[in-house]
């Protein structure tokens, strides 16, 4: 196996640097398309061992039998890196907003992979073949072994004084007029964000509209404790953002990838007549690593929800 994947390498120094690094590219973007379009995946398998396998791969290629630095290493991790991003956006695989989301952890995983490639060819030559061989086979292992798992239910929980009684803030609450335009630099970039919020009928039963820029929420009330608790479900919800591409990218996470599943606000009455309000989201996500992603989307449902929050305040002390 050393021998045959030897003789793909030429001998030249910048011809086998090209040439490692393509075939890395190649051989990454048609794992992630598989990973993607045909396991309906995006987790360990794309976002760590695919960064992983793009700096030890073509390390391991461009080193094999030669004498190359840590520096050398990493330099190639990352050029090979920057060539399948740009890749996935030339052919509107994803868009600018995502890649930039993924980049520090793609970034950090391509050093450690090429360290554990220059690792590799530098201890045992012979090995890098077969090491090479297994960082392929395991990526679609480990994608295989995702689509079993199930999301786990996050909430997140925001809240806002209000120099108004909760009677008044009540009525703000389960609907309001349109929003001012955002300032907030991350709905610029395609994030969807709430423009305005109607409900037909009162109660128990009561459908409610949450109108987002690519679409609405649509909430049937579960809960109607007027003016304490207003709970909901989300049946119907839009996609969560508009990608920011030169082509219209439909990526597969833009449908039920990130899901709402309730919602509620919740008003206490402070003294001097005024209102402690607190809206809470329940979602989650099939996208892994969690830890990684929800540091992204509850910041992001955080700024949604201080968006509504401070026009309910407007709103109410009017």
């Amino acid at each position: 196996m050393k021998d045959r994947l030897e003789r793909l390498l030429p001998t030249d120094e910048r011809k086998r640097k090209w040439t490692a690094i393509s075939l890395t590219v190649v051989i990454a973007g048609l794992l992630s398309i598989w990973g993607i379009y045909g396991i309906g995946q995006y987790g360990i398998a794309l976002f760590i061992l695919t960064p992983l396998f793009i700096g030890a791969g073509s390390t391991i290629l461009y080193g094999l039998n030669r004498e190359i630095t840590k520096q050398d290493a990493w330099q190639i991790g990352y050029l090979t890196l920057a060539i399948f991003l740009a890749a996935l956006l030339v052919f509107a695989i994803e868009g600018i907003i995502c890649v930039a989301m993924a980049a520090p952890f793609g970034l950090l995983l391509t050093w450690v992979g090429s360290l554990i490639g220059h690792a590799i060819i530098n201890k045992n030559s012979t090995d890098a073949s077969t090491t090479f061989l297994v960082l392929v086979g395991i990526i679609p292992t480990m994608a295989f072994i995702e689509k079993s798992s199930q999301p786990t239910l996050v909430s997140v929980v925001s809240s806002i004084r209000i120099d108004a009684p909760p009677q008044t803030v009540w009525k703000n609450v389960i609907e309001f007029p349109h929003l001012d335009e955002p300032e907030d630099f991350i709905f610029k970039t395609g994030i969807a964000y709430p423009i305005n919020a109607r409900i037909k009928g009162t109660g128990v039963g009561a459908v409610r509209h949450c109108n987002f820029t690519t679409g609405s929420f649509v909430e049937p009330i579960t809960v109607w404790d007027e003016p304490r608790l207003l709970k909901f479900t989300v049946v119907q919800q839009p996609e969560p953002m508009k990608e920011l591409s030169f082509w219209d990218v439909d990526a597969p996470h833009l449908h039920d990838y990130f899901v709402s599943k309730q919602g509620q606000f919740k008003l206490t009455r402070l003294p001097n007549g005024k209102t402690l309000l607190e809206g809470t989201t329940w979602y989650y996500h099939n996208i892994k690593p969690a830890f990684y992603w929800q540091l992204w989307s509850n910041s992001i449902i955080h700024k949604i929800h201080d968006r509504v929050l401070v026009h309910i305040k407007k709103n109410s002390e009017r």
